[in-house]
């Protein structure tokens, strides 16, 4: 062992890249909220991007460690501690044998990446070390961590004293703005609503975790009258169900849009107004509850220019090391 869970935060979990590939038959990404977090994390201490880290939301736990290793913490602002001394986040730094590492007060953001030296070492499933606690499958007993849990970590050398500058680090606006593709069902509601949809303010509600989050706030929908299809029940959001896209937006019943995140169904029966960008699905993930949000509408070419500068930054943080 190389890690002792001594307390483990509101909801620390084990995730890497996610588990593609499965979503057809209901089991979704998983993975890091947040994955260019995951990513960087990954590289300040030496990794491979897509090895097992922890996911700490809102409150960091407190880590004994029973070997040497070398640590960064990404994400959100999350200070780290080694037996009580504070370091710097998006910096990688040295934990020996029988320290503690804990954290202070939450600062901005909401998920924090904790990646160690030769990544959190537990099984794979269906080819990823990624928790999804709603189906209890992989990470760590198929849960978020509790206190006097163990973790192995894998082989690595580690690299202390890299750092990603500020400028290279990413994270939301104040307020958010979320990029979005109109959807299939954009034509089921009044061109009014759909301006409103855009020019409104929104803010994330309290409901809001790794299925999907919940926004209210802005003007409810109105939608175009029609005689509802067999199959698709009397509320105006229904359709006959369909697949959901990962960053999809519901609007049951036209009152509160809800984005489907990285643990989200693969389908069902509400209409979906449109998509987020997978650019800024990382931006949701760090997005406090009450935390101003608005959404911008954007074509495809816009959509994957904005996925190419991510490329790009990522690329430049590969280049430091």
């Amino acid at each position: 062992m190389a890690i002792k869970v001594v307390k483990p935060g509101l909801s620390t979990t084990v995730q890497d890249l996610g588990r593609p590939g499965y979503y057809h038959i209901g089991i979704p990404i998983s993975g890091g909220m947040d994955r260019f977090a995951l990513r960087a994390a990954n590289l300040l201490v030496g990794n491979p991007e897509g090895a097992a880290v922890l996911e700490a939301s809102f409150l960091g736990p407190q880590l004994e460690f029973t070997a040497d290793a070398t640590v960064a913490v990404t994400g959100a602002e999350l200070s780290p501690k080694v037996d009580g001394v504070e370091r710097p986040t998006w910096t990688s730094f040295p934990v020996k044998k029988g320290q503690a590492l804990s954290f202070a007060f939450l600062k901005g953001g909401a998920r924090a990446y904790i990646a160690v030296s030769g990544g959190v070492d537990v099984p794979l499933v269906l080819g990823s070390r990624s928790t999804y606690t709603l189906g209890a499958l992989g990470g760590f007993k198929g849960r978020k961590l509790e206190a006097g849990d163990e973790l192995r970590l894998g082989e690595g050398a580690g690299a202390s004293g890299r750092i990603v500058p500020p400028a290279l680090r990413r994270g939301p606006a104040a307020p958010a703005v979320l990029r979005m593709m109109p959807g299939l069902y954009w034509h089921r509601i009044t061109e009014a609503a759909g301006q409103h949809f855009f020019a409104d303010t929104w803010k994330v509600a309290p409901e809001a975790d790794r299925i999907g989050y919940r926004f209210r706030g802005g003007r409810p929908l109105e939608f175009v009258p029609r005689e509802p299809p067999f199959g698709a029940g009397s509320d105006p959001s229904n359709i006959v169900d369909a697949c959901y896209p990962y960053g999809s937006v519901q609007v049951p019943s036209g009152a509160e849009p809800i984005v489907l995140h990285r643990d989200a169904v693969s389908g069902g029966g509400y209409f979906m107004i449109g998509t987020v960008i997978s650019a800024d699905l990382d931006l949701i993930g760090q997005l406090q509850p009450h935390a101003p949000a608005s959404f911008a509408c954007v074509t495809m070419e816009q959509a994957l220019a904005a996925r190419h500068e991510r490329q790009k930054q990522l690329a430049e943080i590969r280049a430091l090391f």
